[in-house]
């Protein structure tokens, strides 16, 4: 179908394209930036006059829950909800039951995520056999299946020499591992970044060290052994200090951050609400404003959602005996939108740390609006408002801004030209 996306402010990070132009799609494919192509006549039109155009947003983790979880969400409802929030590709993390450590279970979730149609799926494959960090999976297998990097989530791997093999064993296929550094015996039993709120509370702390400890030993393992890395969900002020100094030195790492690590602190725990219980634990101001900091400077590359939804019943418990995770991919856009408001980051960077900074870390073919490259595109309304939970596409209900007034609105996401949601 011949698609014409009329008078947008088309913002494309990777080339500084910033100005008011036309878009013209055909055959799943962007043809043409600005005046259409000799011959071209567009079967349907958008009129985007106050909208913006962008590269459709990519997003690192998102939990999918299937196969496995189906109480908690489907492929089929999660991805949906991606797109109500501008997400057009995304990655999904291994914890699924089975693991995600064998060619079918990778087969598996591409197909069911062809069928529904709603985003482009790229799977992260376990670095290690069920996750137990104690043998390693069968990485290329994996990646011939469709996995596009390998992790092993904040499953530990307990002895070093294994994950050092691990990494050489990765280096030399060029593969990328996905790092969620947290030392498993200082996080052991923690709910809470360990601090005057969780003393004030009486909940077991999570030292800033469980990230940094590990995050130290992981980057020099890097160093050593050549493998390409990418750092998932940061938490700390140190610990992206610890990432500048890595890339000064030359080392090629990047970095994530979840967007609610750049919005709430562990103050937001005060009055016990499960819906702030998180893994690693939100932290404290001084640390929100480091990693704010480094997005800004690009230090950290990627904002994600790390969306993780859950059944109601999982947040009813007490504090300390509910799962942990925020269900927030739906509100992507309009949340990140807060830092723009609050002046923060100007909305092309706010668009690069969204779409082109991921889609380079973990080198997917994304994050870009190319003549001849796929129209993936996310068009938006920066001065209208997104009430959050007006309508509400995932499974998973346990988010906490819910009712929140956010600045944004994703009119269209377009998936190879394809509209994926209308608002």
């Amino acid at each position: 179908m011949k698609l014409s996306i009329l008078g947008a402010r088309v913002i494309d990070p990777s080339s500084g394209l910033d100005q008011i132009t036309d878009i013209h799609v055909e055959a799943c494919k962007i043809v043409a930036l600005g005046a259409a192509p000799a011959g071209f006549t567009a079967v349907e039109t958008i009129d985007a006059q106050g909208l913006v155009a962008a590269p459709g947003l990519v997003d690192l983790n998102v939990a999918l829950r299937e196969p496995g979880y189906s109480r908690k969400g489907s492929i089929a409802s999660e991805t949906r909800a991606a797109a109500a929030g501008g997400v057009t590709s995304l990655c999904c993390p291994p914890k699924t039951k089975p693991v995600l450590d064998t060619s079918a279970v990778a087969e598996l979730i591409l197909d069911r995520a062809r069928e529904a149609g709603n985003t482009k799926v790229f799977p992260i494959g376990a670095l290690s056999k069920g996750l137990d960090g104690e043998q390693l999976a069968e990485l290329v297998a994996l990646r011939d299946a469709g996995c596009v990097a390998f992790g092993n989530g904040l499953e530990s791997f307990r002895n070093t020499r294994t994950l050092c093999r691990a990494l050489e064993y990765a280096a030399t296929f060029d593969l990328t591992v996905i790092f969620n550094s947290q030392d498993h015996d200082l996080a052991d039993g923690g709910l809470a970044h360990e601090g005057a709120v969780a003393s004030f509370l009486g909940l077991p702390g999570i030292p800033e060290t469980a990230e940094t400890v590990a995050l130290a030993r992981d980057l020099l393992l890097v160093e050593q052994t050549g493998v390409r890395a990418h750092f998932s969900q940061l938490t700390s002020a140190r610990g992206v200090a610890l990432i500048a100094q890595a890339q000064a030195r030359g080392l090629k790492v990047t970095a994530d951050v979840a967007l609610y690590q750049l919005i709430l602190t562990d103050e937001a725990l005060i009055d016990f609400s499960s819906l702030y219980h998180v893994q690693p634990p939100l932290r404290t101001r001084a640390d929100r404003d480091g990693l704010r900091e480094a997005v800004k400077s690009g230090v950290v590359s990627a904002i994600s959602s790390h969306h993780q939804p859950h059944e109601r019943d999982a947040k009813l418990a007490p504090f300390g005996a509910t799962e942990p995770g925020i269900s927030s991919v739906e509100l992507l856009l309009p949340l990140a939108m807060t830092l723009v408001e609050d002046g923060l980051l100007d909305l092309p960077t706010l668009l690069a740390r969204l779409s082109a900074g991921p889609a380079d870390a973990l080198r997917l073919p994304a994050g870009k609006l190319a003549v001849g490259g796929a129209a993936d595109i996310v068009l938006f309304d920066p001065k209208a408002s997104t009430v959050a939970g007006e309508t509400w596409l995932s499974k998973g209900e346990n988010c906490p801004f819910l009712g929140h007034t956010l600045p944004g609105v994703v009119r269209y996401t377009l998936v190879d030209g394809r509209i994926s949601h209308q608002a």
